[in-house]
C-alpha cells in the first residue's frame, strides 16, 4: 500500500521560506497525483496545491499562487512545496495525499478524491 511521510514544517516569520517534502512508497511516483492539503484550528481542511501524474499540470489555490511551488522527483519518489512569502494565514499542518487513479493530466482538489494521506507536519508563521 501507499504510505506518505511528510517533513520540513517548522516556525518561521513572516516572509520566510519553509520547503516541504513528501516521501512515498509502496507505488512509483510517476502512478500518482499528489497534492498537498492544510488545515487550520476550527477550519476545514483546503486544497493548496497538486500536482498530475504525468508532471504536465499543477493547480493552486488561490491565495497561495504566486508564493507556493509543487514540484516532483520522480527518481526520489518525492514532491516538494516550496513556501515561500509566507504569512500567518498559512499556519496549518500540512498533509500530502495521493491519487492513485488519475487522469494524466488531472489535478483533483477535494478530499474525497483521494485514497492515501501523510501524517501531516505543522507549518507555523508568527506575526
Amino acid at each position: 500500500q501507499v504510505q506518505l511521510v511528510e517533513s520540513g514544517g517548522g516556525l518561521v516569520q513572516p516572509g520566510g521560506s519553509l520547503r516541504l517534502s513528501c516521501a512515498a512508497s509502496g507505488f512509483t511516483l510517476d502512478q500518482l497525483a499528489i497534492a498537498w492539503f492544510r488545515q487550520a484550528p476550527g477550519k476545514e481542511r483546503e486544497f493548496v496545491a497538486g500536482i498530475s501524474k504525468s508532471g504536465v499540470s499543477t493547480y493552486y489555490t488561490d491565495s497561495v499562487k504566486g508564493r507556493f511551488t509543487i514540484s516532483r522527483d520522480n527518481a526520489k519518489n518525492t514532491v516538494y512545496l516550496q513556501m515561500n512569502s509566507l504569512k500567518p494565514e498559512d499556519t496549518a499542518v500540512y498533509h500530502c495525499a495521493a491519487d492513485s487513479s488519475p487522469g494524466w493530466g488531472t489535478v483533483a482538489r477535494e478530499i474525497y478524491e483521494y485514497d492515501y494521506w501523510g501524517q501531516g507536519t505543522q507549518v507555523t508563521v508568527s506575526s
